[in-house]
């Protein structure tokens, strides 16, 4: 059994739900695992450290556990997924300048971000998956499969509220 490290956010069923309601719930139905996070009126947090045979069976039961205790909540964001040019260059030990420069010369060749702005966002599962293919790196692997389950988990969020006529009209110019 594998240790992953992930955080899953949730927005609760009413904004002005008081998430210390939830928290012992949370533990009676398997998220003993899990930090909770109840900083932000509505939204409730939980950096989990779960061990399990895969990252998807990390998730995944997570994802069930958090059903089970809260059946309103609604997944907002699922980490590590959408990083910086700063997130990436911490996880492996780079500099901010370091992680730019690479970045300007490998040109087309690194991966495209999400966001290409003032900051640039990346998955963290296409970068590391470069950086494994084109500048031999070693890392965790628990986090690179980590950031690649949380990117689909996200994705498959998104994804849910997508038009399906538009995206079939759109899916031949795009991809």
């Amino acid at each position: 059994m594998e240790q992953y490290n992930f955080t899953l956010l949730f927005a609760l069923g009413k904004h002005d739900a008081d998430p210390n309601l939830f928290v012992d719930k949370l533990f009676e139905e398997g998220c003993d695992d899990a930090l909770i996070g109840l900083g932000r009126p509505g939204r409730i947090a939980l950096d989990f450290a779960r061990e399990a045979p895969s990252a998807d069976d990390a998730i995944l039961s997570a994802l069930a556990d958090v059903q089970r205790a809260i059946p309103e909540a609604k997944l907002v964001e699922a980490t590590p997924d959408l990083v910086g040019l700063t997130d990436i260059a911490n996880l492996l030990g780079f500099s901010r300048q370091y992680m730019r420069k690479l970045v300007v010369e490998q040109g087309a060749d690194f991966p495209l971000p999400v966001h290409e702005g003032k900051p640039a966002i990346w998955h963290l599962s296409t970068v590391l998956s470069w950086f494994e293919d084109n500048k031999p790196r070693e890392f965790d692997t628990a986090l690179k499969e980590i950031a690649r389950v949380t990117m689909q988990c996200n994705l498959i969020k998104e994804v849910a509220g997508m038009d399906r006529g538009m995206s079939d009209r759109f899916k031949a110019l795009i991809v």
